[in-house]
């Protein structure tokens, strides 16, 4: 095996493998970071329009839900849910205030559970419907159809034309995903025949279709299954891998999105969306090329996945964060929806950088240069600080408003937003408390803008701190 195909595989790909991979009964650490942002709540659509929030559950993925380097968001899962925002919101009554889609990034292994338990509403993941899982959640009219799930060999392994060359062979898989359950079919298959069963290497929770065919490609193991036009698309990008068409565990499946059984009324107008959004409509199509042809998505994968960008900069945002006692995930959830972390930005205004800080503000701020990325985002934590404490150390304002109401400010100014409370309180609204309350006069007074300006900050922030804290588990568990 030559290292050099190795060298490119990162780091925790290789840990978890050397370490086995072992699966464990989760404890799931992440459930307590997700609590407080997404909460547990089961319903159909009209709590979720009343929430004005449907949580999808999507998965890290460079194909379904990624970052760009300067924080965008991207992909599959991505593109249809951002279009299933706007059908909504154009198909319901929802008023000045529009309901938005909350992504909620997790590993597959958590796909079904959060979605059961209530910590998502619709899972857009790719999802292969089968017989097990129809049993406990409710699938869409299929996003495709006619998916096999074929043989993925790489260049260390022996040559195979049939699928019963696979008794007493390894081939690396998720137990979450269908494609353990299609194995554990033909090593039925295969023992009722009195030959060896296939050996299943279990791949981490955190894989997607992509690392374990990269890992295929290294000839690090040996096969692998996947969905056929995702086998296709990655056979584009890794020269080593062989995809055996011929050779499906699984034909003719069908990929849809998923929701509770208690939520009729969503699946209703999912099927309804997918009637002019599913593969093979106009939408579909252009959505599938984009993410499935044009490979510079996935070419090089640290401007694919700019997560290792993006974390340079988190390091200045925790640095801020910690020093005026501000949540840093959300100071850069600000950022993104001041700017999409781009420096180089600048309004008509003449706001400067990451958090848009006008000249005039930055010097108040007396931080040095705001052309500086350094300098900008402690302007901007500084001048949230600030209002925090001029404006809204009050202690029948929770902790969270707080920081809701001093975004408000960032936005509309505090002068606008104090009025805006007392023309609540007059209302009979909770002055104190931005969410359903205050928001409701600033959408009536000013419009939209500061409501969604917030509400996406909000929105972002739980995208953030999922994805964020999922990488430092994963790479927690590739160190042991």
């Amino acid at each position: 095996m030559k290292i050099s195909r190795l060298a490119w595989l990162p780091m925790a790909v290789l840990a978890l493998l050397s370490n086995g991979c072992k699966p464990e009964a989760p404890v799931d650490e992440l459930h307590d970071v997700a609590e407080p942002l997404v909460g547990s709540w089961t319903g159909d659509l009209p709590g979720m329009l009343e929430r004005r929030q449907i949580r999808a559950l999507v998965p890290y993925s460079r194909t379904f839900y990624f970052l760009d380097d300067r924080g965008r968001q991207h992909g599959l899962s991505h593109a249809f849910m951002e279009a299933f925002e706007d059908y909504v919101n154009a198909h319901v009554e929802s008023g000045l205030l529009r309901v938005q889609v909350v992504y909620v990034p997790v590993t597959r292994d958590r796909l079904v559970p959060w979605l059961l338990q209530g910590r998502g509403d619709i899972i857009a993941a790719n999802l292969t419907k089968t017989a097990a899982r129809s049993r406990v959640m409710d699938f869409t009219e299929p996003l495709a159809r006619g998916v096999n799930e074929v043989l993925v060999s790489g260049p260390t392994a022996a040559p195979i034309d049939r699928l019963e060359q696979l008794s007493g062979r390894t081939v690396f898989v998720r137990r979450a995903s269908s494609f353990y359950e299609s194995l554990q079919f033909l090593n039925r298959e295969l023992e009722s025949r009195g030959l060896a069963p296939v050996r299943l290497k279990e791949a981490s929770p955190h894989f997607e279709v992509g690392d374990v065919l990269e890992l295929v490609n290294s000839g690090v193991v040996e096969h692998a299954v996947a969905d056929d036009y995702l086998a296709q698309f990655w056979a584009r990008v890794l020269p080593d891998i062989v995809v055996h068409e011929q050779l499906a565990l699984r034909s003719d499946a069908a990929i849809a999105f998923a929701v509770r059984p208690d939520s009729p009324q969503l699946k209703a107008l999912l099927d309804e969306f997918l009637a002019t959004h599913r593969a093979g409509t106009l939408f579909g199509n252009v959505i599938f090329e984009r993410y499935l042809q044009d490979t510079r998505w996935v070419l090089n994968q640290g401007a694919s996945d700019g997560y290792s960008v993006l974390e340079q900069k988190a390091k200045l945002f925790q640095q801020f964060g910690e020093q005026y006692e501000l949540d840093w995930l959300l100071l850069l959830a600000q950022a993104y929806q001041e700017s999409r972390l781009n420096q180089d930005a600048r309004s008509p205004a003449g706001a400067v950088g990451v958090m848009q800080i006008l000249p005039a503000t930055g010097r108040e701020m007396d931080v040095g240069d705001i052309s500086v990325l350094e300098n900008n985002i402690h302007a901007g934590a500084r001048y949230l600080r600030w209002m925090i404490d001029r404006y809204y150390d009050d202690a029948a304002v929770a902790p969270t408003d707080r920081m809701l109401f001093a975004l408000a400010s960032y936005n509309a100014g505090p002068a606008r937003v104090r009025a805006l409370r007392s023309e609540a309180a007059e209302m009979g609204l909770n002055p104190d408390t931005w969410f359903d309350n205050v928001e409701y006069v600033a959408a009536q007074r000013i419009g939209r803008e500061t409501v969604e300006y917030v509400h996406n900050i909000y929105k972002y922030h739980i995208a953030f701190s999922l994805i964020f804290e999922g990488r430092e588990l994963a790479a927690r568990d590739a160190s042991g």
